[in-house]
């Protein structure tokens, strides 16, 4: 993401406004409860070329938009994992949580899923084993022979929703106690196949979802190992497509708002507070960096929220938090 001061002084309006989001055509909405796998494989594809081409451009709001995505994966994380947090326990968790604390089981949810909308789309044994620490799951899994299957299916030249798949079934089929990674990986294996430098988090937010409900069944959850995940898979990215750029959308308007009213701002550190607000999902309303204390951070957000260009996201009089 560009600086916040290169941003308004070689600014191009095409990177924040809604126009510069893709849409996805009326015919893959109307594909995406195909029954048959070529019919899902074919929807997905053309799905996630309207989604590559908004990765590619790297809007400015990019940052927050893949942490607005990961913060809803992560409330369906907690669910799969037997936790209640909902997406604002899980704000509060991580945004005012002492630095160098523990946010908690929730947090550390979130955690993981900030870590797959920033890092590039590559893991490796110990990145495995952190990751399972931060999810809760069992520490002794043989993270070389996973981090071999997640390379062979990432490697393997297969399309990409069939790369994600395939990681996702080789991991399974190692390891069935590591089903909440696997629905981190298939985001990861996606992005890689198609040459992303980050992923943008999708699947995990629809596991719960009717496409991943068995025909016929409806309590049977179609897992990883399943042999309809594949398909169930595609038909998931047409879905999460659709969300993530309604969300890009609504995230592209309301960074022109805060451009616009940018100039306005006198305070020293207002420069480095927007660029934390374009990069992230959220910011906590005591901020303090070098050039802002916390005093004059409420006072800045007090008047971006005047001119409507932030929300206030809790609704609370104390221990506020921001965002887009």
């Amino acid at each position: 993401m560009k600086p916040l001061a290169d941003s308004l002084r070689n600014f191009d309006p095409v990177l924040a406004m809604p126009e510069a989001v893709p849409r996805l055509p009326g015919w893959v909405s109307a594909r995406r409860d195909v029954a048959d796998p070529c019919s899902a494989a074919f929807a997905a594809g053309a799905a996630l070329h309207a989604l590559d081409s908004l990765v590619r451009a790297e809007p400015i709001w990019a940052g927050a938009w893949r942490q607005r995505l990961a913060l809803e994966c992560a409330e369906r994380a907690c669910r799969m994992a037997g936790r209640t947090e909902t997406q604002a326990a899980l704000r509060d968790a991580w945004y005012l949580c002492p630095r160098g604390s523990d946010p908690g089981p929730g947090g550390n949810l979130f955690g993981a899923w900030r870590r797959l909308a920033v890092q590039r789309p590559h893991v490796d044994a110990e990145a495995l084993a952190g990751l399972a620490e931060l999810m809760g799951l069992p520490g002794d899994m043989d993270w070389e022979a996973l981090a071999g299957a997640v390379e062979q299916a990432a490697t393997s030249g297969l399309p990409a929703p069939t790369a994600a798949a395939s990681a996702a079934g080789r991991v399974m089929a190692l390891e069935p106690r590591a089903e909440l990674l696997c629905w981190w990986l298939v985001d990861l294996v996606l992005a890689r196949s198609l040459g992303w430098q980050h992923a943008v988090p999708l699947a995990m937010a629809l596991a719960f979802d009717p496409v991943f409900r068995a025909e016929g069944e409806r309590s049977k959850r179609i897992r990883p190992a399943d042999p309809a995940f594949e398909q169930a898979l595609c038909r998931a990215y047409v879905e999460a497509t659709a969300s993530a750029l309604r969300e890009a959308g609504v995230l592209a308007r309301r960074t022109a708002r805060l451009l616009e009213v940018a100039p306005k701002l006198r305070a020293k550190g207002a420069p480095d507070a927007l660029d934390l607000l374009l990069g992230d999902d959220a910011v906590a309303g005591t901020l303090a960096t070098r050039k802002l204390s916390r005093f004059a951070s409420r006072r800045l957000f007090a008047r971006l929220e005047q001119f409507e260009a932030v929300r206030e996201l809790t609704g609370r009089p104390g221990f506020r938090i921001y965002g887009l």
